[in-house]
């Protein structure tokens, strides 16, 4: 007994030294905090939630409101529209609440510098007075505000004005703050804006000298002591409901993050900033997705998906969709699905979207697209617009044309019926030349299977008469087959 017992116990230690350890996935950092009541950093690129605290409570936004006015104005109006102060946008503001400009009734302002006005400056009144160009009145420009942000995907905010004067029903979660900077600094001009340190505001009717102005965001202010070198852009708020806000876009060895501080205080809330910019900066990476993820786009099977069998070599995926990851963490830890039932306003050629997840948290997705999809329906597209503009091209008219019209080549004056015939055929061509198009891509692709398929065969050892047999002995089958 005690010999088995020694050896029973030696086997047991032998053991251990071919017993290979499991380790486990790295912990998501969590190495910050803020003083601050709310607040969030997130990953501009992948969307990922970095660090929150109470990202679903819903604060007084103060004027970071204005990257929204700003966002849904670029959306709808031309920089050069020139935009009037009415004596409700200069005057109908809460009192103390400045103008910056002196901008009075009757003054005048390209879209454009309003803009800058509203960023740099934070100005009540080129809010109001954009507010009401673009949506008609303060109220209708409001529903404007609250059809993108819904867009957006935000749930927990509501906006009752363009500039964020204190109102107690106007409030914005951190996690839906930062879904509208994100949108925002998405578009280049608003981005631009945003960026910039300093503008030179035209004269007005009331105001005849031109005017400079410099960015109030101290994170992006070289002079300040609370500089952050990484900043590239921002928003600044405050009144006295909300307490002090603020938005900013850093960006690192390409990566870039956005911070957003919501009920803070003097100067703390500059500092609450810094931490979380340079925690989702420093503690994560990012990995692009159609570097790493091959399962749908190599080799020579065939791939289901959604009931459908592609090709991988059909398909692509999103090159611009990146996860993010913790910085000692590897692609292989994350878990991936396959999503098939596809949003409404999935891009073009989407046949699925493929979505990460790192310990049950979302880390981003990418679309499984087709290839050229996007390119074959713009073509199309393109090609129905031309036709159905006619052909009157200015260069095929004389040189000396009279400018009276005289001899001008014009398209014949045609029956309602024959113009609608006309539409009906040219639509109808270009639906048959895309099936046409369809049908001979199959072809080709199911030639190329074939040969692919052939060559298989006789590389195993085949002959080349013995493949010819058996693909005509399987076509005689097919013919019985569908005989009976």
């Amino acid at each position: 007994m005690r010999r088995l017992l020694s050896t029973i116990l030696t086997l047991t230690l032998m053991m251990q030294f071919f017993i290979i350890p499991a380790y486990a996935k790295p912990d998501w950092p969590a190495d910050t905090g803020i003083l601050a009541e709310g607040g969030i950093v997130i990953d501009m690129d992948s969307g990922t939630v970095l660090f929150g605290q109470n990202i679903r409570v819903g604060y007084y936004p103060a004027s970071i409101t204005k990257l929204l006015t700003a966002l849904v104005v670029l959306e709808h109006a031309s920089l050069d529209e020139e935009v009037a102060f009415s004596h409700d946008a200069v005057y109908n503001i809460e009192e103390g609440s400045g103008n910056y400009f002196g901008l009075d009734e009757g003054d005048k302002w390209p879209v454009e510098d309003c803009l800058y006005a509203l960023i740099l400056r934070s100005s009540n009144q080129a809010s109001n007075a954009l507010a009401e160009h673009v949506g008609g009145t303060r109220d209708g420009f409001v529903d404007m505000m609250n059809e993108t942000i819904e867009r957006l995907g935000c749930t927990g905010s509501r906006f009752k004005n363009p500039s964020g004067l204190n109102d107690p029903e106007q409030v914005v979660t951190p996690y839906d703050m930062a879904l509208i900077a994100k949108a925002a600094f998405s578009n280049e001009k608003l981005l631009e804006i945003a960026s910039s340190k300093r503008h030179k505001f035209p004269p007005t009717v009331n105001t005849p000298e031109e005017i400079s102005a410099t960015i109030e965001h101290k994170l992006l202010k070289e002079s300040e002591e609370v500089y952050f070198p990484d900043a590239i852009a921002g928003k600044t708020g405050y009144t006295s409901l909300a307490g002090n806000t603020l938005v900013t876009l850093a960006e690192r060895d390409g990566r870039r993050v956005i911070a957003v501080v919501l009920k803070g205080s003097q100067p703390q809330y500059y500092i609450d900033s810094r931490n979380l910019l340079e925690f989702g900066l420093s503690k994560f990476q990012n990995i692009k997705i159609a570097d790493m993820e091959t399962s749908y786009t190599t080799g020579e099977n065939a791939v289901e998906i959604g009931g459908q069998s592609y090709q991988p070599s059909e398909l692509e995926i999103d090159p611009l969709a990146v996860i993010t990851l913790p910085s000692d963490a590897e692609y292989g830890d994350a878990e991936k699905s396959l999503v098939t039932e596809l949003p409404e306003d999935h891009p073009v050629g989407a046949v699925a979207l493929l979505k990460y997840t790192y310990n049950e948290r979302s880390i981003g997705q990418a679309y499984l697209l087709l290839k050229n999809a996007e390119v074959l329906a713009n073509a199309g597209q393109t090609g129905i617009e031309e036709t159905s503009q006619g052909e009157t091209a200015p260069e095929s008219q004389p040189a000396d044309q009279p400018e009276d019209g005289k001899g001008k080549f014009s398209m014949p004056s045609l029956p309602v019926p024959v113009l609608i015939l006309i539409v009906v055929l040219i639509l109808a061509g270009g639906g048959i030349g895309y099936i046409v198009y369809q049908r001979r891509k199959e072809e080709k692709e199911r030639a190329l299977r074939r040969q692919k398929r052939r060559q298989r065969i006789i590389d195993s050892g085949c002959s080349e008469e013995e493949f010819d047999r058996m693909v005509a002995e399987r076509m005689n089958r097919k013919k019985d087959t569908d005989g009976k």
